[in-house]
């Protein structure tokens, strides 16, 4: 089945004019999506991503529509370079109004079968990566008055996965150091939420696939199990994006948004 969504115009949503963004993970499925959105709603958008050309991509084709962004390349494994990111970006603009911290990490496997190696990368990519960029960002959000810190997790870290052990312990494991975050620093206008995907169609499915036994089998399972039975785009994610990024959602912190169709019901 396939659904099409049409965009919000940014005449009617002016709640990012002005803020500045940081998007890592950005070249491509979700983040690019989301990304695209928030530049077109007039935020300043700096696009990140392990591959600088892909970055580059996203704001061509925003400078293609009269939108303006800046792109670099970005390796969140690298904790040096993604502090010194965070202060460029800070010392361009002189602040930071949102972190969507995306990059994240797949590998399919049950508690025998998936490599260590494979455990480690998720915990790397999937948990603390995202700890390095909020830590780095919070003290800049603290000292403008506030800011808004969105982490991809999934709708796997709110319910399991067969045989994707180190996805789902990760995902969950975000969601909880999220929602610490959020407790924490409440008090200082800065807000943290996880955005929780179900089946988009991306390259990102890769390791659901293989678990599953082809791509004709995933088809099957989205169209069987999801209660709206069928996958959901990255614009809609995209317009989450834009909400929890956006003044229309200053007084939700600690939330883990499921966007997934029901598929978690």
């Amino acid at each position: 089945m396939t659904f099409t969504q049409a965009a919000v115009a940014p005449s009617q949503f002016p709640a990012l004019e002005g803020k500045v963004v940081l998007v890592t993970g950005a070249g491509s499925g979700i983040g690019r999506a989301g990304a695209m959105a928030m530049a077109r709603h007039r935020a300043q958008v700096v696009v990140t991503d392990l591959d600088a050309a892909k970055a580059a991509n996203v704001v061509d084709d925003l400078r293609a529509e009269g939108v303006t962004a800046t792109s670099e390349g970005l390796d969140v494994l690298d904790d040096g370079a993604v502090s010194a990111q965070i202060d460029k970006i800070v010392e361009t603009y002189g602040r930071i109004d949102v972190l969507h911290s995306h990059a994240g990490f797949q590998v399919e496997g049950n508690l025998e079968t998936v490599p260590l190696e494979g455990m480690d990368m998720s915990w790397r990519l999937n948990v603390r990566s995202h700890f390095v960029a909020a830590r780095a960002t919070v003290g800049h959000m603290r000292a403008q008055g506030g800011g808004s810190i969105i982490i991809t997790s999934s709708n796997s870290g709110v319910q399991y996965d067969r045989e994707m052990i180190a996805y789902a312990t990760t995902k969950h494991a975000v969601v909880a150091m999220t929602r610490q975050m959020a407790a924490d620093y409440a008090r200082d206008n800065i807000r943290f939420n996880t955005l929780c995907p179900g089946f988009i169609d991306t390259p990102f499915n890769a390791g659901f696939e293989t678990q599953m036994g082809g791509r004709d089998k995933l088809e099957n399972y989205v169209s069987r199990t999801i209660p709206m039975g069928r996958w959901g785009t990255t614009g809609e994610i995209a317009d989450s994006i834009l909400f929890l990024a956006s003044d229309m959602s200053t007084f939700m912190t600690g939330h883990a948004l499921v966007i997934d169709g029901g598929e978690c019901i």
